[in-house]
């Protein structure tokens, strides 16, 4: 269910609520792999348990974080979409990639995470802290006090259910990636294990069922696939999570154990079966496979998706076979602080591994966004390249989830002897970036003090776009403002360089200039930005009052496909790169007319906002076009 939602959520459209059923499977089986155990220590017992566990999850895991590693350094060059790629890698090594992804602002469903070849091991990270805290409350069960441990995992249970849906309201990312909101999840798993052992059920033989346990078996399966079907990425993980959640117990309750009945048959065909006994190397190798293809030939063609299908089921049944399997084999024979201490130097090495992979990245890199890196980014530093005589320090720190950079010059200008009198404060989103070359080279040409602000996605006067109305972006805008607002002084300037149109990709594959020119002009979008200037033009009012002037940045041309994502022989074919990265002057124009008439008006209320429109220079008499010469203008779209 996960795989298919991951190649298109049109075919199931509640899939990605197969790593809930993920969840309550692992508790139930991890109880029941243990409960035989005889009485003994605590220390025994966890070395029992973690010689298993490793045995069980590392090998496979670290072979495929380590090759994924080496394929993304080869065709994913460093990019907005895969700015957090390298750290989750790394962090999945400890099993804290979900609270990077967590504390990182981007959304399971947004285009950063299904552009990232490890965002799956999020759930990964989830089950192994898990694992943390489960031979503690597991413990008194193998003691024989069963009611104790069950009183346990209903405490944590009732607190993770509570907790997620606190979280499903006030911050949904943390709710989706953190153990907090997912233990109630697996404690269930545990629980029903617990239920069924309190009932004397036998966990190694089969039985008849009855009828009634075949009829609730086949209610289970249909709450559970209502569920995968019917779930909403907006109301993920709760209440999504709760029919499949209910279905997977459901099954799990009334097939384990039995043999019979329309439903046990059909789990038990051999395909059904091979998935199984596959489904860990499944879930690892097939979204690093689906990101590759996103990032080279596209995913967007039935073809593509089915080769991709093809190659994760191929290197799932590899990894089966030639590394789950072995391991599993061999595990049992070790002592177990020797199969335990393998397993943490084989994740020590993977990690170092692929640290020197990330480090060797531009070298390794079929891409030439990579080996001609000078063309594609910005660098603060290119501002004391080939200077004599002075040069711009730079200072650069973290802000509110942003970056803040000072470039200050020293010893430049006719007035050397004097720090510079004049700041130029620049804040916006990832375009604001894309001008720190240039800033760097005016701050010392110029003897001008730059203060600036970045924070990708975070817009500052989007002019009614999505971006700047979400929470975190607002709150991150207003604590720029209330940073810079009290040392900011008469002749000082703020540039405001940022998106200010949809981009093509948000209205889908197939986007067409119609659908734009629709998204731009509508009525909607008119009240939008009427409501957005009236906004703007009071925060920036108390900016101007204080003798600053303001440059807002007119939008620049957009292009239906991303230069850094189509300029390689691996994915100028790709679908996403066949729209074009070129469009007639006129019509974008005409596209940007109502923005242009927006800002022209907050001029006309505020002299002292002014617009600085960069399209001329970017732009022929009759085209616009992303690169010259073979060259970009333009990083992405």
């Amino acid at each position: 269910s996960v795989m298919a939602y991951h190649l298109n959520p049109g075919w199931l459209p509640g899939g990605f609520t197969g790593v809930d059923v993920f969840f309550v499977i692992s508790g139930f089986v991890v109880s029941t792999s243990v409960h035989k155990l005889p009485p003994m220590r605590i220390g025994a017992f966890v070395l029992v348990f973690y010689a298993r566990r490793v045995t069980r999850i590392v090998p496979a895991l670290a072979v495929c974080l380590v090759a994924t590693a080496i394929v993304s350094a080869l065709f994913i060059p460093n990019a907005y979409l895969s700015d957090t790629n390298q750290r989750t890698g790394v962090l999945a090594f400890f099993g804290l990639s979900n609270v990077l992804l967590a504390h990182r602002g981007r959304d399971y469903f947004s285009p950063h995470a299904e552009y990232n070849p490890f965002t799956h091991t999020w759930s990964l990270g989830v089950e192994e802290q898990f694992y943390l805290v489960f031979p503690l409350l597991f413990f008194a069960w193998i003691l024989g006090r069963r009611r104790l441990s069950a009183g346990l995992f209903w405490g944590g249970l009732v607190a993770s259910l509570l907790c997620a849906l606190w979280l499903a309201r006030v911050n949904q990312l943390s709710a989706f990636y953190l153990i907090w909101s997912r233990f109630w999840e697996l404690a269930a798993g545990v629980l029903l294990f617990q239920l069924m052992a309190a009932r004397g059920h036998s966990f190694e033989a089969d039985s008849l069922p009855s009828r009634a346990a075949n009829r609730w078996a086949a209610v289970s399966l249909a709450v559970l696939a209502a569920g995968l079907w019917s779930a909403n990425p907006g109301a993920a993980p709760m209440p999504a999570a709760i029919l499949p959640v209910l279905g997977t117990l459901g099954l799990l309750g009334f097939v384990h154990g039995r043999q019979g009945g329309v439903v046990q048959r059909l789990l038990s065909l051999p395909a059904v079966r091979f998935i199984g006994r596959t489904s860990y190397s499944l879930y690892l190798w097939h979204w690093p496979v689906f990101v590759l293809a996103r990032w080279t030939i596209g995913l967007e063609s039935a073809a593509t998706q089915l080769a991709a299908l093809a190659i994760a089921a191929a290197l799932a049944t590899l990894s089966y076979y030639w590394v789950e399997l072995p391991t599993r084999r061999i595990g049992p024979r070790l002592a177990r602080p020797a199969a335990i201490g393998a397993g943490l130097s084989l994740l020590a090495t993977g990690l170092f591994a692929s640290v020197l992979v990330n480090a060797a990245q531009p070298r390794l890199s079929l891409s030439t966004v990579a080996r001609h890196s000078a063309d594609w980014y910005v660098d603060w530093n290119d501002a004391n390249r080939g200077a004599t005589g002075c040069h711009v320090e730079i200072s650069s720190t973290g802000f509110a989830g942003g970056q803040f950079t000072r470039a200050t010059p020293s010893g430049c200008g006719a007035n050397a002897a004097t720090a510079a009198q004049r700041t130029l404060y620049v804040t916006g989103d990832s375009h604001s970036g894309s001008y720190a070359t240039m800033l760097g080279k005016f701050a010392r040409e110029t003897n001008t003090r730059i203060v600036h602000f970045t924070r990708g996605g975070c817009a500052f006067v989007s002019l009614g776009l999505e971006d700047e109305s979400k929470s975190d972006c607002a709150s991150y805008n207003a604590a720029v403002i209330d940073h810079i607002l009290p040392e900011m002084k008469r002749g000082d300037v703020l540039f405001l360089p940022s998106l200010r149109l949809p981009r093509f990709t948000q209205l889908g594959v197939d986007a067409e200039k119609a659908r734009m020119h629709h998204a731009v002009w509508n009525a909607g979008a008119t009240n939008e930005r009427a409501s957005a200037a009236q906004g703007a033009s009071a925060t920036l009012r108390r900016i101007t009052d204080r003798g600053v002037q303001v440059i807002v940045e007119a939008p620049k041309p957009l292009y239906m496909s991303s230069p850094y994502r189509c300029s390689d022989w691996f994915n100028h074919e790709s679908p996403g790169c066949q729209r074009g990265e070129s469009l007639p002057r006129s019509y974008l124009e005409d596209l940007r007319r109502p923005v242009m008439a927006t800002l022209a008006h907050m001029h006309a209320t505020n002299g002292a906002i002014h617009v600085w429109d960069p399209l001329p220079a970017l732009c022929e008499r009759d085209t616009c076009s992303a690169k010259v010469d073979g060259r970009p203008l333009f990083f992405d779209s």
